[in-house]
């Protein structure tokens, strides 16, 4: 297998195309990713023209972040729109395509041993850094392109598999927003309300809890915090809620979740009094819970916050008609989630036996 193992710069070649005539105003910059994203740089008064071009099937890669975020921020334009990037970028592309595929080079650096190794190599380099030299040393196995074709193949499967689930996860929340606002939104008037509903406050519909702290384990119940899962334990202090981010920037995110999990102390956990957890989760979705939060160094949301926050409060009757139908929804919509986690649990075995 070493055999197969060869220096990257023996495959790969520097490319520097500059933005001269203009003609390129699409400015992209690097996610942590490993993927191109909306540039943050103020570009008023910059000459574009000596930004590179990166073309279809080229790379980008930043040297200057290895160091600081543990990670190689590099991507590939995969598609037929060229783009500019930073002048301090590397930029380069395959020699031959015949013999090293672009999309197999791709999901080399996107592997969690590459990082690793840049992350060491820039610790120990004299100048300091990841730098186009290191790039060119780093060994990568080159098997036939006939196998590399499979292997890109076998994960694009994967890919695409995960895109049609996200896609159908977002239509599939749609449907909920819509069917919420037909049933709770649409044709009703606060000053005259239909028999049953009244105005009160988030209080009188849910019940609310911190969470606490827990270090996670072997289990199968996941651990929620502030930005979602973070961990499964054996043990659960909640069931059948809407979990609310507490503290920090992403203060008052919101998560469903039926059946066990934890709460951990970066959020909270919320039960409807009715168990009517779905009309729950969509009545918090129409809060800017976040625009509430106190504190500026770090945002805090409190639970009298969230208790007072002024809302219609429907009959039970149509609460409960609501519920059944949305339940239906989220049931499908976590399926679909559960799939894509295992997928994206696949893809990162494909790509960790890509070196053996």
């Amino acid at each position: 297998m070493m055999k197969d193992y060869k220096p990257l710069g023996d495959y790969i070649r520097e490319v520097n195309v500059r933005n001269k005539d203009l003609s390129v105003t699409n400015l992209l910059g690097l996610s942590m990713t490993k993927q191109f994203r909306p540039s943050t740089s103020n570009i008023v008064g910059v000459d574009l023209s000596k930004y590179k071009i990166v073309d279809r099937n080229v790379f980008a890669f930043d040297p200057m972040s290895v160091i600081r975020v543990h990670k190689v921020p590099i991507a590939m334009n995969c598609t037929n729109d060229p783009i500019i990037v930073s002048p301090a970028y590397f930029t380069f592309e395959c020699i031959d395509l015949n013999v090293l595929d672009p999309n197999y080079l791709m999901m080399w650096f996107q592997r969690t041993e590459f990082d690793r190794y840049a992350d060491f190599k820039s610790d120990a380099a004299v100048r300091g850094g990841y730098n186009w030299e290191e790039l060119c040393d780093t060994m990568v196995y080159i098997p036939p392109i006939e196998k590399q074709r499979e292997i890109v193949a076998e994960y694009e499967t994967l890919s695409n598999r995960i895109s049609i689930n996200q896609q159908i996860i977002q239509n599939l929340e749609a449907t909920a927003q819509a069917l919420y606002r037909k049933m709770f939104v649409d044709g009703i008037d606060k000053e005259n309300l239909p028999e049953g509903w009244r105005m009160g406050t988030l209080g009188d519909l849910l019940e609310i809890r911190n969470g606490k702290a827990i270090i996670p384990s072997d289990g199968s119940i996941p651990i929620y915090g502030g930005n979602g899962i973070v961990g499964y334990t054996s043990e659960s202090n909640a069931k059948d809620v809407v979990i609310i981010g507490r503290v920090g920037i992403n203060c008052g995110s919101l998560f469903l979740h039926y059946g066990e999990c934890f709460v951990n102390d970066n959020a909270m956990m919320t039960m409807s009094k009715s168990g009517h957890i779905g009309h729950l989760y969509l009545i918090l979705q129409q809060i800017d819970l976040n625009g509430q939060s106190e504190g500026s160094g770090q945002p805090l949301l409190t639970q009298s916050i969230i208790n007072n926050q002024p809302c219609i409060i429907p009959s039970l009757d149509r609460i409960k008609d609501f519920d059944s139908q949305v339940q239906i929804i989220y049931n499908n919509k976590r399926l679909l989630e559960k799939e894509n986690s295992k997928l994206t649990e696949l893809q990162s075995l494909l790509l960790a036996k890509m070196g053996r």
